[in-house]
């Protein structure tokens, strides 16, 4: 086997892996979603999934509620990659694992949301349980798991969109979630009509760097885990973008969408040959 290819294999199979314990490993088989889905289309493809997750918690993060929940009930300074594993293996298991294992995955989130609540700073209350932040996380990642595969894997069609959200809204609904968007049109109008409630203070821009500035397991893959990061901020919407405060040089968005265009083949290459 290429050592390159047993490398990047291994470091994603690690990052990735079930927690210590178990209790998050899952079966593969029919479950939330039929074995057509375009969500398991849209799912499978991990370097993109991990853009995608990049840009989900740079918007996310935006929301005073949803950071609040981030910065007062999360070890996000040693920890920050673990949320990406976290999010990732909720992820495989509601998309292909089996119902049992779909429910599992979705108790054990509602199980650590009960425990997420608190008082912003200037005297707001907040709960992870809030059908609003629910639907907040639920949209944000859902579009940038979107935006991601279109950028960097291949064409999804409106319909196969629409699909995608349509398909999703069990598992939001089961979070909590209320009027969950079920189309890629309402997703849309879903983040226009927050937008008057997102700010970027100190705490953001902490959590930001913890994300942006965190350091690869392996000295080796830093190079394309720093990729990833910035590629996941070249996701963001230009709204967000301007929020949040980051820039791009002239031609560095070129630069970082032909490198991580190139990370997910090598990556997809890389998963498939080190299985040999």
């Amino acid at each position: 086997m290429n050592p390159l290819a047993r490398a990047i294999g291994s470091e994603i199979r690690t990052m990735f892996a079930p927690a210590s314990d178990g209790s998050d490993s899952f079966e593969p088989g029919p479950g939330l979603f039929a074995a057509d889905a375009v969500s398991r289309r849209i799912h499978g493809h991990v370097a993109a999934m991990m853009i995608g997750g990049v840009s989900a918690l740079l918007l996310q993060m935006l929301h005073p509620r949803a950071l609040a929940g981030v910065w007062d009930h999360s070890n996000f300074r040693e920890d920050m990659l673990g949320r990406l594993r976290r999010t990732a293996r909720f992820i495989a298991a509601t998309t292909y694992g089996r119902q049992e294992d779909a429910d599992a995955a979705i108790a054990r989130v509602l199980k650590v949301h009960r425990m997420v609540r608190g008082t912003l700073p200037d005297g707001t209350s907040y709960s992870a349980h809030d059908p609003v932040l629910v639907n907040w996380v639920h949209i944000t990642e859902l579009s940038s798991f979107l935006a991601a595969y279109r950028r960097y894997r291949g064409r999804v069609s409106s319909s196969e969109a629409d699909r995608y959200f349509a398909e999703n809204v069990v598992v939001a609904e089961r979070l909590g979630g209320r009027d969950v968007p079920a189309s890629e049109g309402e997703a849309q109008a879903f983040l226009r009509d927050i937008r008057g409630d997102l700010a970027a203070d100190r705490r953001t821009r902490e959590v930001r760097r913890f994300l942006l500035e965190h350091r690869a397991g392996n000295p080796a893959l830093q190079p394309a885990l720093s990729l990833i990061m910035r590629a996941g901020s070249d996701l963001l919407p230009g709204w967000a973008e301007d929020i949040h405060g980051i820039h791009f040089r002239p031609g560095e968005r070129l630069a970082v969408r032909t490198g991580a265009k190139a990370l997910v083949g090598t990556v997809g290459w890389a998963m498939a040959a080190s299985r040999n």
